[in-house]
């Protein structure tokens, strides 16, 4: 794969974020370059998923600096920053399980047409080429007619990567991509997203436990613990990261 630019697509600068008394962001700094595979490892509560949330529009932090692409990001909402060119997925899949694969893939066309309210027969027409390309795409043409709830996790988690790439993002944040499924879905799942990134050109950032995953998928690897950035560097780097050997790898 093409090394990622020295521009920063997204920069973070002494971040918080608290529940109450429960410090979950303390003071996170963070850079991603334009077009990096950044993974965000760490035990749970070390601040992942908030980190995420907070990326994505769905949390706002108490304090500090988020700007994507030079624009300061920390208190839009999640259309908003999907707008700006940010997609993200979740770690619980949030397609419309009673609807079709085809119509899930459709519904994330047009909503990242902003055409909800004007849905013409011929707009329709207009938007199944481009909706059946997508779901050739990310290998589910063939169930398109099916139900969601009646295909498996693996292609639900699948759906859901492609209806975020219908918005056309800049950047990508994975929340557990892989969550719950079997290790050759794993497998084929991310050597689709990184087919992808690639082609598209798109900076990836993604939490994820699947440590096999994250040195075969990530550039640079982040660990969190505790609210905070507890060691940075390469797969290489991280792997011979003692403390993180012992604590976050099991002794890898």
């Amino acid at each position: 794969m093409p090394e990622a630019s020295t521009k920063p697509a997204l920069t973070i600068s002494g971040l918080r974020k608290t529940f109450g008394r429960f410090v979950a962001l303390d003071g996170v700094n963070l850079t991603v370059n334009e077009g990096e595979r950044r993974a965000v490892i760490g035990p749970n509560g070390a601040g992942k998923s908030t980190l995420i949330n907070v990326l994505g529009g769905q949390l706002v932090g108490d304090s500090g600096r988020v700007e994507f692409n030079g624009n300061r990001i920390m208190k839009k909402f999640p259309h908003q920053m999907s707008k700006m060119g940010i997609g993200r997925t979740f770690q619980i899949s949030s397609t419309f399980r009673r609807m079709t694969v085809y119509e899930n893939m459709l519904a994330a066309h047009t909503a990242a047409s902003s055409t909800w309210f004007s849905l013409s027969s011929r707009k329709l027409t207009q938007m199944r080429d481009a909706v059946m390309a997508d779901l050739k795409t990310i290998q589910l043409d063939k169930v398109a007619d099916q139900v969601v709830d009646d295909v498996s996790h693996g292609d639900r988690k699948r759906l859901e990567f492609g209806m975020t790439l219908a918005g056309k993002p800049k950047m990508l944040l994975l929340d557990e991509p892989t969550a719950g499924m079997g290790l050759g879905e794993r497998a084929e799942l991310f050597d689709l997203v990184l087919k992808l990134v690639e082609e598209l050109r798109l900076t990836l950032i993604f939490v994820e436990h699947d440590i096999d995953a994250v040195f075969r998928a990530a550039e640079r690897i982040t660990v969190m613990h505790i609210g905070q950035v507890f060691a940075e560097g390469t797969p290489d780097e991280i792997a011979k990261n003692e403390q993180v050997q012992e604590i976050y790898l099991g002794g890898r």
